[in-house]
């Protein structure tokens, strides 16, 4: 693909890419300077020593590799426009570095970035700031970035250390997981609670790092905005501001009051509702007790994780062609549908053929691109609180995967392995397809000249030679029914 033809004409044949979204974060970030001192996507001697050491060739620290992986016949380019989701050019990539991952094998450019235009994607963009557009602060300003909600505890908490160094507070709810309006609207929400605070969203996604790096980019971002301190749980070394570690705070059952821990007799403090217990009374649509949260906190909470009796569930069937999951998943979306509560949509068949698979082949780059098509369609029926069930051969285990994390982002995902024999499959064989790939008509043909990656991490294994299609239906039903995603019949 090419760039637009609104840029400049020296760009307009420059071939066009849409980055990954941690990296299309990153190139936010590495345009707004928040990132200084890069200027561009990292090469490979770099990245090396930076997942090595923490710290670039040149010796500054830095925490986590920032690189761009792109399609290998991007690699043959010297210029590539990086654009945004929507098709819009935001920078011009210089490549300098043309080099594969060790690890992954992907493909990577690293060069410098000459900006275009300023992102403007993405919710909650008009609340975005450039570090340059921040107003300078006449005091201490602390820091609190965060991908969590923020309930009493960690209010009181924010409250103390503000008033110790004398700080106005700056929340920074970090984007890029699957609750960020829910996040920046708990934030706004709780900012009264906090005199003189003022919220920035950051496109900051979670990494694979380590808490310590992680503290630290959170550090490096937040001092580009100008803070002095950064509240985080623990403190760490060479950072580029000081670590404010609040002291251990607890609810006081006597008062009926969050205060220091020290402050408290030992009998008198209630514990915190755990991570687990909270994920329990929202599962059920329970209420969140105020003592442990804000109203406007527990109402968001509740958004970014529903009931999960109305809560958005993919069901994906995986198994080799004549396993029997078709009839399987027709089957559940039949008694789904009878039972009424839930939309049902079923990705399968002859509407997956026609509208999302017209013009592919068999070829293994043409079926994940099946795959991530369904994953796609799932994903957006999830995210609207409806119920996917897809019926793919889906054969490899990485795009299993990345259907997987493309629909939690959303909701709930269900794995079920169709696991008929082959032997069986290819003896029911109605289409007459293993038939035409033992005599070659067929290449790369799942279970004869091409592998079935068996999947590990499915919730439900069955095998349809030893179930008649009602028996196997009702174990998926039950998965479903003690999982608490629908009611008992």
């Amino acid at each position: 693909m090419t760039a637009e033809a609104g840029l400049p004409d020296t760009l307009r044949d420059l071939p066009a890419w849409t980055p990954e979204p941690v990296e299309l974060a990153d190139l936010e970030l590495i345009l707004a300077g928040v990132y200084r001192p890069l200027t561009g996507f990292l090469g490979s001697y770099d990245t090396a020593m930076v997942t090595a050491g923490g710290r670039l060739a040149d010796g500054t620290p830095w925490p986590v590799p920032v690189t761009l992986s792109v399609p290998k016949e991007l690699t043959e380019h010297d210029r590539i426009v990086l654009q945004d989701p929507e098709g819009v050019p935001l920078a011009v990539l210089t490549v300098e570095e043309r080099w594969q991952d060790p690890t992954s094998g992907d493909q990577r450019l690293a060069g410098p970035l000459e900006a275009l235009r300023a992102p403007a994607h993405g919710p909650f963009h008009a609340m975005r700031r450039r570090p340059d557009e921040m107003e300078p602060a006449d005091g201490p300003v602390l820091a609190v970035a965060t991908r969590d909600f923020l309930h009493r505890r960690q209010l009181g908490q924010i409250r103390q250390v503000a008033e110790r160094l004398g700080a106005r507070v700056l929340l920074m709810p970090l984007l890029g997981g699957g609750h960020d309006e829910s996040l920046v609207r708990a934030l706004l929400a709780v900012r009264r609670e906090l005199p003189d605070s003022l919220v920035v969203p950051v496109p900051l996604p979670g990494r694979d790092a380590g808490p310590d790096r992680d503290v630290f980019l959170r550090a490096h971002v937040a001092a580009a905005y100008g803070a002095t301190h950064l509240l985080a749980e623990h403190d760490v070394e060479d950072v580029p501001i000081p670590i404010a570690v609040p002291e251990p705070w607890a609810y006081d059952a006597d008062v009926e009051v969050w205060r220091p821990v020290a402050r408290i007799e030992p009998d008198h403090v209630q514990a915190e509702l755990s991570p687990e217990r909270l994920g329990e009374l929202l599962d059920a649509g329970e209420p969140v007790p105020d003592w442990f949260t804000p109203p406007a906190v527990a109402a968001e909470l509740a958004v970014a994780r529903p009931p999960k009796r109305s809560r958005g569930i993919t069901v994906f069937f995986t198994g080799l062609s004549g396993s029997g999951k078709s009839t399987v998943a027709r089957g559940l979306a039949d008694a789904l549908i009878e039972r009424g509560g839930r939309t049902v949509t079923l990705l399968d068949g002859d509407v997956v053929r026609r509208m999302l698979s017209a013009g592919l082949t068999f070829s293994r780059s043409d079926r994940d691109l099946n795959i991530r098509r369904i994953g796609f369609v799932a994903a957006e029926i999830t995210r609207h609180g409806g119920v996917a069930i897809c019926a793919p051969i889906a054969p490899y285990a990485a795009t299993r995967a990345e259907v997987r994390r493309m629909v939690r982002a959303h909701g709930d995902f269900i794995l079920v392995h169709v696991a008929t024999p082959l032997e069986e499959c290819e003896r029911r064989d109605r289409k007459g397809l293993y038939a035409k790939a033992r005599a070659g008509q067929i290449p790369e043909f799942t279970g004869i000249s091409d592998p079935y990656e068996e999947p590990d991490d499915a919730d439900l294994t069955i095998d349809t030679s030893r179930l008649t299609p009602d028996e196997a239906v009702d174990r998926v039903l039950d998965v479903l029914t003690r999982g608490d995603w629908i009611r008992p019949a």
